[in-house]
């Protein structure tokens, strides 16, 4: 659930959807003698304690117990879900989005947000008001727990060598854009023994810029890192599960390159399966082809992507957008995983006799032309326009699982209608932008086509 507070998203809905989430969770549980246990945690939008607390009191309605965790990372509350073996968790975070919004994510006991059928479920109770209220002896009790950030720094350390990253005492520059993820990255990052310049750290959820970790967003980043000489720049979103890299001359490298490089060191130690979107770069492909390991892709959104790798026990796994997932850590992007398994490629591959730095890496990956854009479509008109590309388009590979990615020896367009708004999204990628623009133009000819 995502909306604008004092607009579409108040207290009283926040409440109900507490209300409905605990009613699913009872009707799975049913005949379980004890009581049922949800964490929740928020990110640090001023508004997030109201709507915590709504969605606390409707758990409580209906005879939930909760566990506080307080302001904390989106993959900090996938984790205590299962290190205190709840039945679900919620996240109060607007993610990415501008300041006015926030929003309710729900998240199974397998930390794994609800397939289809399960959120429709939840959905219904929602809408019909259909709660099992309990009496006063049998509500809910809310507790809190202050644990979060230890654990996730304990389990994200141990998958990788702290003393070959503390050895290279790396200088870093982190953006948190004043959300949920400074005070426990910048922690982990002193673990590490590197030199933290910390900037918009403090969780006041007064985004000191738009808070999507995107090139035009965290120009400020870029100046402190080519100031400071630092070797390396993150950009987190509010909620910590994305992380943008700018490289030591304080360039955007561009989210793409975030699992891209957690993947080539991934790759690096052990053969095997990844997982991503089909809206993702070929990068992860590219990687995995040559240390003769597979790429699986999924529908876009992180439930598909994380199921995908329950399913084939993935090394790695994330989407383009910044997000990395490392299962032995928890189902969720991380961008803690990720600027960890950033560092230890870097500690293993860049030193005084090697001269290696993140640009060198991102650079021996290859870089692709990637373009991404949207625009106004209904569900109707989605469709005439996937039916016409599907004509334009027949000498590509042909995925239908999320709208249609067309697959071309040069590069792949992806056509999908949106989940949230009635709008179109194209993401097309090629080894030059001349290719890539040859196959927007084929797009756009596509919607005129339909318009006249």
């Amino acid at each position: 659930m995502r909306g604008i507070v004092g607009e579409n998203l108040t207290a009283s809905i926040a409440g109900d959807y507490g209300r409905a989430f605990g009613t699913f969770l009872k009707q799975g549980q049913a005949g379980r003698k004890e009581k049922v246990s949800v964490c929740i945690g928020r990110d640090s939008r001023p508004t997030g304690e109201m709507l915590k607390s709504a969605v606390a009191a409707g758990l409580c309605d209906v005879g939930i117990d909760v566990v506080d965790l307080g302001i904390v990372t989106t993959p900090g509350v996938g984790i205590m879900v299962k290190e205190l073996g709840c039945s679900g968790g919620v996240v109060v975070t607007g993610s990415h989005n501008p300041a006015e919004y926030n929003g309710i994510k729900l998240l199974l006991g397998n930390a794994i947000a609800p397939p289809a059928d399960a959120a429709e479920r939840i959905k219904r109770y929602f809408v019909d008001r259909n709660f099992s209220l309990v009496d006063s002896p049998n509500g809910g009790k809310v507790t809190s727990n202050k644990q979060t950030g230890v654990t996730h720094i304990g389990k994200v350390l141990a998958i990788v060598d702290k003393e070959a990253i503390a050895a290279r005492k790396f200088k870093v520059v982190l953006d948190s854009v004043n959300g949920a993820g400074g005070p426990v990255t910048k922690k982990m990052l002193s673990e590490l023994s590197c030199e933290v310049i910390a900037i918009n750290d403090e969780p006041t959820g007064l985004f000191a810029h738009a808070p999507e970790p995107i090139a035009e967003n965290i120009t400020d980043l870029g100046a402190v890192v080519k100031t400071e000489k630092a070797d390396i720049g993150f950009a987190q979103d509010p909620d910590a599960d994305r992380v943008a890299i700018v490289d030591e001359a304080g360039t955007y490298i561009g989210e793409e390159y975030t699992l891209a490089l957690a993947a080539k060191y991934i790759f690096r130690k052990k053969n095997g399966t990844a997982a991503t979107n089909l809206s993702t770069s070929r990068m992860i492909d590219d990687i995995a082809e040559k240390a003769g390991g597979r790429v699986i892709r999924t529908p876009v959104g992180e439930a598909n992507v994380a199921a995908a790798m329950l399913e084939h026990n993935c090394i790695i796994g994330g989407e383009g957008n910044g997000g990395v997932i490392d299962l032995r850590i928890s189902p969720i992007r991380d961008s803690l995983v990720g600027i960890a398994l950033v560092l230890q490629l870097m500690a293993e591959t860049s030193g005084p006799r090697t001269g290696n730095t993140i640009s060198q890496l991102a650079s021996e990956i290859g870089r692709y032309y990637m373009r991404k854009d949207k625009f106004a479509a209904d569900q109707s008109q989605a469709l005439q326009i996937l039916n016409s590309a599907k004509k334009v388009f027949t000498d590509a590979k042909l995925d239908t699982t999320d709208g249609c990615r067309f697959d071309f020896d040069d590069g792949w367009l992806h056509l999908r209608a949106s989940n949230t708004e009635p709008v179109m999204r194209v993401i097309v990628e090629a080894k030059n932008q001349r290719t890539a623009q040859r196959y927007i133009d084929a797009v756009v000819n596509i919607r005129k086509e339909m318009l006249d």
